[in-house]
């Protein structure tokens, strides 16, 4: 089993910053990236940013320019330095791991709980 946990989400004033964090541990065999998405009340999850296993990365279009992916792959740990944040980043962020637990398997996806984003304006 690889279970993720995010932390580090809570409420923040419009143009603050936040940074959360995900960890991906259990039985990992190799994880080809790690993801954050974003739920808002009554809307899709949304894509913000990846990085894979080698380091590039990858942001919405929405985020670009004031969030920023990083990770420690020995640790298979995920951060997102967020800038700059707008009422309409208020939202559950969501980390995916997209990873094996063993050998010659598929990769899945593994999904934590969520943290909650709250900007205020």
């Amino acid at each position: 089993q690889v279970q993720v946990v995010e932390s580090g989400g809570g409420l923040v004033q419009a143009g603050g910053s936040l940074r959360l964090s995900c960890a991906a541990s259990g039985s990992i065999f190799s994880i080809d990236s790690m993801d954050w998405y974003r739920q808002a009340p009554g809307k899709q999850r949304d894509w913000v940013a990846s990085i894979t296993s080698g380091g590039s990365t990858d942001y919405a279009d929405s985020v670009k320019g004031r969030f920023t992916i990083s990770g420690d792959s020995a640790k298979n740990t995920v951060y997102l330095q967020m800038n700059s944040l707008k009422s309409e980043d208020t939202a559950v962020y969501f980390c995916n791991a997209h990873g094996r637990a063993r050998a010659y398997v598929r990769a899945s996806n593994y999904w934590g709980q969520g943290t909650q984003v709250t900007v205020s304006s």
